[in-house]
């Protein structure tokens, strides 16, 4: 058995009406080939050009390793030079990550390398950031707790996205005062015995190529596996709606900052009672258990 996805739908280019009222306003993905083809970030971004221009920044790096008891959840796994992270992508499969790293505040000199879409769309513009990953790096699944409209160019290398839209949550293992999925799953051959309501999920998947964007609506799920070694930008469209502000500021300033105080109160049990309840609650919600009763009887 596997997941349910179908393609993302491509398109070479498209117009700023089209884009609006098929996509971003019905908030459905779309991935395109030419958003960024003049930019000089599309001709000139590469690993080699990222030394030249940042081998001396310091930059903190994550790895797949989950938290443990009261450890914070994005703790980095080590912090090294741009350099000399270029050079462990180089030497093979790691899943050594640096995400969210601010172009703005440490390296400006980016900045001139490519530019706003005009697309219909007001962008954070004190946001732009960079993803770059090894090869076979995974990242949970997850939506982001902003709740932004996300356009992520792909430049150096190839990386595979897993979208779910939010109404696909009931099915996805949802880890309660939380924004990710258990870290238990295995997106790339997920147990279906285990959890059984991913086969029930509708979802839609892309392998990115350089010079290729992948439009993210707000609060859709996704989990990025790297094929290659990577390097990506995304630049994000917060939400205006009063009913998702009111939620990102739930988010930001009580349910995470809650898990925070529980994981230093209650440590891995805390972790332990989240993940239990995940799997009861998108059992129950799907209806799992009571299929699960009628076969028995």
């Amino acid at each position: 058995m596997q997941l349910n996805l179908k393609p993302i739908p491509r398109v070479k280019a498209i117009d700023k009406d089209t884009f609006l009222n098929e996509y971003f306003f019905p908030q459905q993905p779309l991935v395109m080939e030419n958003l960024s083809k003049d930019w000089p970030a599309t001709k000139k971004w590469d690993f080699e050009y990222f030394r030249s221009k940042a081998g001396g920044i310091v930059v903190p790096l994550y790895d797949g390793t989950p938290a443990r008891g009261n450890e914070k959840s994005h703790k980095p796994a080590r912090k090294i030079k741009m350099s000399g992270y270029i050079d462990i992508l180089k030497a093979g499969p790691t899943d050594l990550r640096m995400f969210f790293f601010n172009l703005l505040q440490n390296c400006p000199d980016l900045l001139k390398d490519f530019k706003y879409p005009e697309i219909g769309v007001k962008f954070f513009k004190k946001l732009p950031v960079l993803f770059v990953g090894g090869e076979g790096a995974k990242v949970l699944m997850h939506y982001d707790m902003d709740l932004a409209n996300n356009f992520h160019f792909n430049f150096a290398g190839t990386k595979k996205f897993i979208l779910y839209p939010p109404s696909e949550t009931k099915n996805l293992y949802k880890v309660p005062y939380s924004i990710v999925s258990m870290e238990a799953i295995d997106m790339d051959d997920p147990d279906f015995k285990i959890y059984p309501a991913l086969a029930k999920a509708k979802g839609y998947e892309v392998l990115l190529k350089h010079g290729d964007t992948l439009f993210i609506p707000s609060k859709w799920w996704h989990f990025v596996k790297y094929e290659t070694p990577c390097l990506s930008l995304t630049l994000r469209s917060l939400p205006t709606k009063p009913a998702k502000i009111l939620e990102v500021l739930k988010n930001v300033i009580l349910i995470r900052n809650y898990d925070n105080l529980m994981r230093k109160i209650k440590g891995q049990k805390w972790i332990d009672y989240k993940n239990t309840r995940a799997v009861e609650n998108t059992h129950k919600n799907a209806g799992i258990d009571d299929e699960r009763k009628t076969s028995v009887s």
